[in-house]
This record gives structure tokens, sequence and C-alpha cells, in this order.
């Protein structure tokens, strides 16, 4: 439900945090400020229970966006999903290479993020609702906590990788399309290029270490798992 989810906003501007504050409030979520990025870490690291998001401006002082989300993927998988003013590709790319789940362009419409949010967190609490665990010789996904594993060591994923190998594994030697990828893990129309996909496919290949060729490209048209 709506109304246990906790975000934690990170805006240097006043009136952006009021703007978004107010209006996340009226939709049931709890919200949570910082205005630089040393005050979002310290926040996080003592609430990290508590934090079921995080909404991270790029330009923030102290540390910028980028700092700060690669010191919380080092020790949390939260979702977090980067905003900005800038309109450059590669604040994009990057943002996803250092474990970003979404990207949104300033100025935010608050009607269209709490689009994305929902839609977001309608994702996680169906896949929790599955329980059997899926097996592909060392690979195992237990689908009731997210819990992935290659062999006996248990494998860290983004809530936006995880969704890309629940999308590819569901569709077991089937080509996806990196559209349909897209449209299952996003889930809503993304305007964003599509190397958005094929750089979390990277980084969830590295991960899955000895099953990351499972996941295999065809040129031209996606993505195939192979099992």
């Amino acid at each position: 439900m709506l109304q246990d989810k906790t975000i934690l906003l990170v805006d240097d501007e006043p009136k952006i945090r009021i703007l978004l504050r107010d209006f996340l409030e009226k939709e049931g979520y709890k919200i949570m400020e910082a205005s630089d990025g040393r005050q979002a870490l310290e926040l996080f690291h003592s609430r990290i229970q508590e934090i079921d998001m995080l909404l991270l401006d790029v330009m923030i002082p102290e540390y910028d966006g980028w700092t700060v989300c690669r010191e919380i993927r080092k020790v949390s998988q939260v979702p977090i999903i980067m905003l900005t003013a800038r309109a450059e590709d590669f604040d994009e790319v990057h943002g996803f290479e250092i474990g970003a789940d979404d990207y949104i362009k300033k100025p935010v419409k608050p009607t269209v993020l709490v689009a994305r949010l929902k839609a977001f967190f309608r994702r996680q609490d169906k896949g929790s609702l599955r329980e059997k665990p899926l097996e592909f010789g060392e690979l195992m996904i237990d689908t009731g906590c997210h819990q992935v594993k290659v062999g006996m060591e248990e494998i860290s994923l983004s809530p936006t990788e995880y969704s890309i190998l629940i999308t590819l594994v569901q569709n077991c030697r089937q080509i996806v399309s990196r559209e349909q990828l897209i449209r299952q893990v996003w889930g809503y129309d993304y305007y964003g290029g599509l190397r958005t996909v094929d750089t979390h496919i990277n980084r969830l290949r590295i991960k899955l270490k000895t099953k990351g060729d499972a996941i295999t490209t065809i040129r031209g048209f996606g993505y195939k798992f192979e099992g």
C-alpha cells in the first residue's frame, strides 16, 4: 500500500522540494527530505530500514547525485530515481551505469512522477506475490523475496535489473526486443534511448557471473534468455 512507502527526496531547491513533497503526501507517501548529498547519505544510513525509494537530484551541493547513488549502491539496492535539468545523453547512461533505476528530466511534472512511482511499486508488489523459486542450472530466483543466487552465492540486483531478468526468464528461449523490455520493466511511455536497456543488460550479465552468458544478444532484434 502507498501509505507504507517512504521516499527520501533529495534536492537543493526548496521550492521543488515543497512542490513534490506536498503532491506526494497527498497521494499517501511519507516523505523525508535532504538538501545536499552529505545530508542525504547521513539520513539514508540512519534510516535505511525505513526508506523505500530515493528521488535524487543530480546537481546538489557537498556530494553530487552520482556520488550519493554510488555510495548507496555499496550497501543497498533501494530504488533510485535520478532528477536532472541537464539534457545530455551521457547523464542518462551514466546514471544507469552506476545503479540508478530511472531517470526523469526537470521540470518534473508531479502527475507524471506519481504515475511512475505507482507503476514501480505496483510491479514490486506484484512480483512479491509469487512464491515458487525458478531454477536454471546454477541460477535460482526466489520470486517470493526477490532473491537471486548463482550456485551458493547471493547476487545483489537493483529492482530494475531484477525486473529485466524476470522478464527474460518468463520468455525463456524467446527473443525479447528492447522495446518490449522498456514496456515491461519501466511500465510507461519511455522517451529515452534504447541504450538504456543495453546498459542494464551489460550490468546484469556481469553480476550473474558464470550465468551471464545465458543472456544472449540477437543482433537487430533484442535479447534472449537461454536458461
